[in-house]
């Protein structure tokens, strides 16, 4: 082995010298010129720096009719010693012109304002024309679009970041569907996740902003490019190659111009007379053959020539808008290297690809439970259902895929019959077209259906009432009210009325008037919960509406594409009118989901449409003003985009106290946070009406003359001579223990009993506590606690410690009783209590008092004459806590 490993060893010296001599031999030494700068100021400038501005891909600005064939355009301009470069590569087969280029004087450049070099996405372009002396003529034509590089657009960094913000919050919502055992409880916690759907909308109607027929500044395609993967607008070179195929958009090119392999024929015209072309026997381009095939393409980059740079750009695909200039959804799409013609096949690609991840990620999801409960890692029973309906929570994902992209695909299918391009593509929108058309609109219709088809509709008079009102609580607005919706309300206290309309009332009666909410409803929550579960019991129907909507908006942004004023004025009006809507529908029962989809998505939308009027090619805006709205714009999208990462947070800080709803442990600072999360998701289960506001106007009262009077407020006890000793009992009660903050914890802890905190005094346990100073409003508080015998008092008995504390009393101002977190067992136990949605929060907490024999039996016992109590230590093996009945003190 030794001998077989020695001339191995020995030739890695002669391989580190091999690969050290190629390093140093492509190894680029600078090489610096001399820069006289705009200062006067000689200096030392390395030729492979940077530009201040250079150019990127480029076209043929005559559209395919120049005279050369150009394989690399590139210019740029050095502020540091005022230079403009060009670098043309190409080839033509014009005889007897010679190419004089025009010198540039410094005074032509020093005109360019110092803001162009910082300014991002600089709306700028660098064009070369050629003209024919010896007839004046133009015969070519070469545009690119120039760049600073500074840009709104970093896809790289941005669509990563909420790529992963993005799948975090599928992770949240996901996990409140599948925990539990009680669909209700399930539904309820899920409902108050943040929506994936309210996400996708929001990022998607921003990209799908840029589909208006618009002459748009560059800072907004830029921007949007961030938001093109939540459409499916992204690929590259590849996949855009392969698309081709099917589209018949050849995009594999290497050069622009119309001096190619195939003859122009511009049907005899002056140019083909006076630029004489080669007319040989054989072939027109023999004698440029081998020039030709030189410059088929642009040369890879040189790393050791230190003239050679990177920041060139490459031919224009065919179908995108001309370099510089972003007209409609192809200049937005221009800044994703997608050719129009392939934007929809390339979303159903990647449609189908999220359809196969998302099947694999619950199936996946279910195996990594299975595993954890097999290894007794995950003790919990809280996902036995999600487990046992594995086959019925990937169909509703699937669907629920399906309902999010709606939108995207009939928006883009509709642009691709606007395109009128090849049959294949247009034939396969069709057949998508229908399939979400008839498919979900049918599965909407349905789920609507099954739900209203044991029931009838009846009509009625009524009337609409149109009265003063505000918007925003300040803004003077005029509010409709139906007659119906007013009730019994004195009239003095209505608002002022400007007129009334007749209007038609139509109500819904349910055969069955004892039948399930439709949130209680188990068997429609199965079905069709993917649908209705984030809505109010009221509004469960809001997803048809939806639906409706999301399609009138794809037929004004996809379908609209060839009629810019109907386009844009259309979507304008709609989206006011779906704003008065839906703010007034009022849909979701979260309010993170109602303060993105009602009010900060529709604010965005209509601001974005109405400030897009100004870039209709009618106006012909100057092109400082449209980046000056373009930048609003990225303003009022960008508040939105970070509200929705924000509520992500908050969405996932909200999830995992939905999961640990089965626990009793969880951090003492955020326990009061869970209490009342918990509790304001019941309040907006059940979908009582709102609480009247009270007036703030006082009720004016007569003023009499005043006469002399007075009035007692406080009556306070002298100190005695007995008194003069140390205040042991300052009061006369313990402190009370927050029995919100302690009831839901239930922690047994004897240092927060009330017990171990009181009992340090010398007195025996059975002797009165007198304090040193009275006064009169510590009377009516000692003559109520003495006459009460359904309350615990703290310093007595153990009743006041936290192991009993949650079955104390209910929580201040609110109608949940407070109890111990509930377990998966307990949750179904529950169900009845929670499918009577129309008991008044006091039956409900009556009901739970009644429920408890033992606390009516101490009720009942202390009403008589009361014994002193001996308190005694509960055993270590009690699980289940008891409420111990107090005997009152002998007076």
């Amino acid at each position: 082995m030794l001998r077989l490993r020695s001339p191995m060893t020995a030739l890695l010296p002669l391989l580190a010298l091999l690969l050290c001599h190629s390093v140093a031999a492509n190894a680029r030494e600078p090489v610096y010129i001399k820069g006289l700068g705009i200062d006067g100021v000689n200096r030392d400038l390395d030729v492979s720096r940077y530009p201040a501005l250079y150019t990127g891909d480029f076209d043929d600005c005559l559209g395919g009719e120049s005279l050369f064939n150009v394989t690399k355009f590139d210019a740029a301009y050095y502020a540091d010693n005022l230079t403009v470069l060009f670098h043309l590569d190409g080839t033509t087969n014009i005889h007897k012109e010679n190419l004089i280029p025009i010198p540039l004087a410094p005074h032509d450049v020093s005109g360019i304002p110092s803001i162009a070099l910082g300014i991002p996405d600089l709306e700028g372009l660098a064009r070369l024309q050629i003209f024919a002396n010896s007839t004046q003529t133009q015969i070519g034509c070469f545009q690119a679009v120039m760049t600073n590089g500074n840009s709104f657009s970093q896809p790289e960094a941005v669509s990563s970041f909420l790529g992963v913000m993005v799948f975090i919050a599928v992770l949240a919502s996901f996990a409140t569907a599948i925990y539990g055992l009680s669909i209700p409880h399930m539904r309820v916690h899920y409902a108050h996740s943040f929506s994936v759907l309210v996400i996708f909308e929001t990022f998607q109607s921003m990209f799908f902003s840029g589909a208006l027929s618009v002459n748009w500044p560059s800072v907004l395609p830029a921007w949007w490019s961030n938001f093109a993967w939540t459409a499916g607008m992204f690929a590259n070179k590849q996949i855009v190659r392969s698309v081709s195929a099917f589209t018949g958009n050849n995009v594999n090119i290497t050069q622009v111009g119309g001096a190619g392999s195939v003859q122009i024929n511009n049907g005899g015209g002056l140019l083909q007379q006076i630029y004489g072309r080669s007319l040989f026997a054989a072939s027109p381009f023999q004698n440029t053959a081998g020039s030709l095939k030189s410059f088929a393409q642009r040369n890879a980059y040189n790393a050791s020539d230190p003239y050679d740079y990177t920041w060139g750009g490459h031919p224009r695909t065919p179908g995108m808008p001309m370099p510089g200039t972003w007209p409609g959804f192809s200049g937005t799409l221009s800044m994703v290297n997608i050719p129009p013609a392939e934007a929809f096949t390339i979303s159903i690609i990647w449609l189908l690809v999220i359809l196969a991840a998302v099947a694999l990620f619950v199936w996946a999801v279910k195996l990594s439970l299975d595993l954890l409960i097999r290894l007794s890692w995950l003790k919990s029973d809280g996902f036995d259902y999600f487990r046992s309906h594995v086959w019925g929570y990937t169909a509703s994902a699937l669907l629920r895929t399906l309902f999010i992209a709606f939108f995207t695909v009939m928006t883009l299918a509709m642009y691709q019959f606007s395109l009128r391009g090849s049959a294949g593509p247009t034939a396969v929108a069709v057949i998508v077209w229908l399939i979400f058309s008839l498919g979900i609109g049918g599965i909407t219709a349905y789920a609507c259906y099954f739900r209203l088809r044991h029931g009838k509709y009846e009509t009625g008079p009524d009337s609409l009432r149109f009265e003063r009102g505000t918007v925003f609580g300040k803004v003077p607005f005029i509010a409709t009210t139906r007659q119906s919706r007013i009730g019994e309300e004195e009239p003095s206290r209505r608002p002022y009325l400007f007129g009334t309309m007749p209007f038609v009332k139509v109500k819904y009666v349910d055969d069955d008037p004892n039948r399930d909410p439709v949130h209680l409803d188990e068997g429609y929550v199965k079905r069709f919960g993917w649908l209705s579960a984030r809505y109010r019991r009221s509004r469960w129907w809001f997803f048809a509406f939806y639906l409706g909507y999301q399609f009138i908006r794809a037929c004004f942004v996809g379908g609209a594409a060839r009629s810019p004023l109907a386009q844009v004025y259309g979507l304008f009006i709609f989206d006011i009118i779906a704003l008065v809507v839906i703010m007034k529908l009022n849909p979701f029962e979260s309010n993170r989901n109602t303060a993105v989809a009602v009010w900060m998505l529709s604010i965005s939308k209509i601001v974005t449409t109405g400030l897009s009027i100004a870039f209709l090619p009618a106006f012909s805006i100057n092109r400082i003003a449209a980046t000056v709205l373009g930048i609003i714009i990225i303003v009022v999208q960008g508040f939105v985009a970070i509200a929705v990462l924000v509520l992500i947070v908050l969405g996932v800080l909200s999830t995992w106290m939905s999961l640990s709803r089965n626990r009793e442990d969880f951090p003492q600072v955020l326990e009061q946070v869970r209490i009342n999360y918990f509790e304001h998701a019941k309040a907006c289960a059940d979908d009582f009406p709102p609480r009247p506001k009270k007036s703030n106007t006082k009720e004016e009262t007569s003023e009499g003359p005043r006469e002399a009077m007075f009035e007692v407020r406080d009556v306070r006890r002298a100190p005695k001579i007995e008194d003069e000793g140390v205040d042991k009992f300052p009061d006369l009660d313990p402190p009370s223990i927050s029995v919100t903050a302690v009831g839901a914890s239930g922690r047994r802890s004897r240092a927060n009993s009330a017990s171990s905190r009181f009992s340090v005094s010398s007195l025996p346990r059975t002797a009165r506590v007198h304090r040193a100073s009275w006064s009169s409003k510590d009377i009516p508080l000692w003559d109520s606690e003495m006459n009460r015998g359904d309350q615990q008092r703290g310093g007595r008995s153990r009743a006041s410690s936290l192991r009993l504390s949650g079955y104390v009393a209910d929580a201040p101002g609110t109608s949940t009783p407070i109890r111990r977190p509930m377990t998966p067992q307990q949750e179904i136990l529950e169900e009845p209590q929670m499918q009577q949605p129309d008991s008044s929060p006091t039956e409900y907490t009556e009901s739970s008092q009644a429920s408890n024999p033992e606390e009516a039996k101490t009720k009942d016992s202390e009403e008589g004459v009361s014994t002193p109590a001996t308190d005694t230590e509960p055993s270590e093996a009690e699980e289940k806590p008891r409420v111990e009945p107090e005997a009152k003190e002998a007076s």
